[in-house]
């Protein structure tokens, strides 16, 4: 690839959860739109026709990665079958997070977390144990919340049992004060203040 903000762009598309708009990736990269559209398509026939395992599409509006379509199958067989029973710690700690500040978009968990969590998000969805309850009206993000099955796991009736956060979870106790700190904002008065160590789930 000739153009020498082409791995800039990659960069940018690997981090992102939702297509993104050439114009944003032109503005982040500082080139012209046109040329930057021009490296998106030359980026996707690359990835064609080299037989990536992956392909860049131009959706919605915006450009983003997505993995090949033969590969659908032995995808889902990995995540619904192949992948241990018990979550790995970065897991528990984001399902951690998502039931102290619920409803919660994607990116105030990464934020919470210091991390990139659309992959482990993608998990605890697969394993429905989170799930997309609407958009925030303010960013139009998605929101997302923990499900039924979740307290089924859990052996609980409702969040409001949910017992305090497992001690041992690395940082704890900074990562408790940063959502207590958030909760005083955005959480109803009713809601549940911690989570239960569920390596077990």
């Amino acid at each position: 690839m000739s153009d020498a903000y082409a791995p800039a762009l990659e960069a940018l598309l690997m981090l992102a959860t939702e297509p993104v708009s050439a114009a944003d990736l032109a503005e982040a990269v500082g080139e012209p739109i046109a040329e930057v559209e021009a490296t998106l398509a030359e980026l996707a026939e690359f990835y064609q026709s080299s037989g990536r395992g992956f392909e860049l599409r131009e959706v919605g509006g915006g450009w983003r990665y997505y993995t090949g379509e033969e590969y659908a199958e032995l995808i889902a067989q990995w995540l619904l079958e192949g992948q241990r029973s018990t979550l790995s710690q970065a897991a528990l700690e984001t399902l951690a997070v998502v039931a102290y500040l619920q409803p919660i978009t994607r990116g105030r968990v990464s934020a919470v977390r210091g991390v990139n969590v659309d992959g482990v998000m993608r998990t605890l969805a697969t394993r429905d144990l989170i799930e997309e309850i609407g958009r925030d009206e303010d960013s139009g993000a998605r929101l997302y919340a923990t499900t039924n099955f979740f307290l089924e796991r859990m052996g609980l009736s409702n969040l409001s049992q949910l017992p305090p956060l497992a001690p041992h979870l690395p940082e704890a106790s900074a990562l408790e004060a940063e959502l207590a700190d958030l909760a005083v904002h955005n959480l109803p008065a009713e809601a549940p203040t911690p989570l239960v160590e569920a390596d077990h789930a």
